[in-house]
């Protein structure tokens, strides 16, 4: 499979690329990403053959449709770290919650969350691909609180790779913070800084692309790669888990081969949302996919009135943290899918420019034909926790917007929901206690305990573990000086 840059080719890079060149430098001309040239295609008797099929045997079939020149023997060390989920013959359970409306559960690998799904196999893969070429790499993170621990949880002790990981400094949670400040493999270097998501990401991207910073890391012998959803490596592996809970419901006699479904996605950066947009393009019956934002409701903006608009736009702190982003960079994908390259760069450069751009009519009648969309603010949210506790489902509340985006999206009620729930109970707990009893506990380690209590469950060990852990990392910066503090931990 060839990779082609979203916003056309600058004369200075190649047209074409591999998927193993595009995981190990994600940046493309013009600030654009790479996608696929083409996408693969499977027919419904593919369903057909994989309704028995394991999580890891459908996903190397689905690898192997996308042709990745990847070694097969990697890819098969890389698949079996699902091993290390919860259940290994199920990672990824799909739980009925009402008649019409199934929860697939992201969140069952090492850190709790979504990110393991893509990047317990991405870090297997990358550093394999790296010692291959016999060249070291340093992996930027940018994280709202769950890419972070994902990526230093995979990449830790991995030959010829070394990860810096920026977050927002008071804008995770207490558990998404402590799972990355007491890391401390000596090859991972965590740092807060002083702003948003959206700044740690324009960092991340303006390094990506800083020449003055790539030849300060020659100097090291380094070489720049990321570990965000701007890398397609991360955005195949989120591909396979909109299939497979797809079979899951017609395993459960939930719906049959062949029936549409809507996917309802928690929004931020937009990769899980664009994983099952690849999924519909491949060949899954797909209604429509449905995008639950916070009150960082820009993408319920764009998706209704086609209007991208960032201009007096400010990250609003909510009860659903890791959706606190204003700048989703893989609408990009979508856009360049959709009108091409050209249309793509211009769109993208006028939000570069000016934080701002307009859809015509007719691309936003295309748009509305895959996607719809609604926002959900902290008070309804928390309000669709305790409804959903009700009927014995404990969910995040980021999760819990997309019960919001179920009851105002669907156009035929007859259609069954999957909802992705990206992150466990245990990484916003105090907010959680709250929707369940009313009462405001502002430590973690407390409402963990009173959720348990009240829910009859058991707190994950490498939750429990967390807060007797020393803090390994407590370098915060302001963010003019992100590039100086990398550097001084390569130094």
């Amino acid at each position: 499979m060839n990779f082609i840059e979203t916003r056309g080719n600058d004369g200075h890079r190649p047209t074409h690329i591999t998927f193993s060149q595009a995981i190990l430098s994600p940046m493309s001309s013009f600030g654009g990403i790479y996608s696929p040239e083409s996408l693969p295609q499977f027919s419904r008797d593919f369903l057909a053959s994989h309704i028995d099929s394991g999580y890891k045997k459908l996903a190397k079939d689905l690898l192997d449709l996308f042709a990745v020149d990847i070694d097969g023997a990697v890819i098969d060390e890389a698949l079996a770290l699902y091993d290390l989920f919860d259940d290994p013959s199920n990672p990824v359970p799909v739980v009925k919650v009402y008649e019409d409306l199934y929860v697939s559960e992201l969140f069952h690998g090492p850190t709790r969350a979504f990110k393991d799904m893509a990047l317990q196999p991405f870090g297997k893969v990358l550093s394999a691909v790296a010692q291959q070429r016999q060249e070291k790499y340093l992996i930027l993170a940018a994280t709202s609180g769950d890419t972070g621990p994902a990526a230093l949880e995979t990449f830790k002790n991995r030959d010829n790779v070394q990860v810096a990981c920026l977050y927002p400094d008071g804008g995770t949670s207490d558990v998404q913070r402590l799972q990355m400040v007491t890391e401390d493999a000596a090859n991972l270097k965590v740092i807060g800084i002083h702003g948003d998501f959206d700044d740690a990401q324009t960092a991340l991207k303006t390094l990506l692309v800083s020449e003055k910073f790539k030849a300060a890391l020659q100097k090291h012998d380094i070489s720049l790669s990321a570990a965000n959803s701007v890398n397609f490596g991360r955005i195949i592996f989120q591909t396979i888990y909109h299939v497979y809970s797809y079979l899951e419901l017609v395993r459960q006699g939930a719906i049959t081969l062949g029936e549409p479904v809507y996917l309802n996605v928690p929004s931020g950066n937009f990769g899980n949302a664009l994983g099952g947009y690849y999924a519909m393009k491949m060949g899954l019956p797909v209604q429509q996919i449905h995008i639950a934002s916070n009150n960082n409701n820009i993408l319920t903006q764009f998706i209704q009135t086609g209007v991208y608009d960032l201009r007096q736009a400010k990250v609003i702190p909510t009860t659903s943290p890791a959706m606190d982003i204003l700048k989703s960079s893989n609408i990009e994908r979508v856009l360049f899918d959709l009108f091409g390259p050209e249309r793509t760069k211009t769109l993208m450069l006028q939000l570069d420019n000016e934080k701002y751009y307009r859809l015509e009519a007719e691309e936003l009648a295309q748009l509305q034909a895959i996607f719809a969309a609604d926002f959900c603010n902290d008070e309804e949210g928390l309000a669709y926790i305790k409804q959903a506790f009700a009927v014995d489902y404990l969910m995040c509340p980021h999760t819990a917007t997309c019960f919001k985006a179920y009851d105002t999206c669907r156009g035929d009620k007859s259609i069954k929901t999957i909802v992705y729930s990206t992150a466990e109970w245990t990484k916003f707990s105090p907010m959680i206690a709250y929707a369940l009893t009313g009462e405001k506990v502002a430590d973690d380690k407390e409402a963990l305990a009173l959720i348990a209590q009240k829910a009859k469950v058991t707190i994950p060990p490498q939750i429990s573990k967390l807060f007797d852990k020393p803090i390994a990392q407590d370098t915060v910066v302001d963010k003019q000086q992100i590039e100086q503090a990398i550097l001084a931990f390569l130094d």
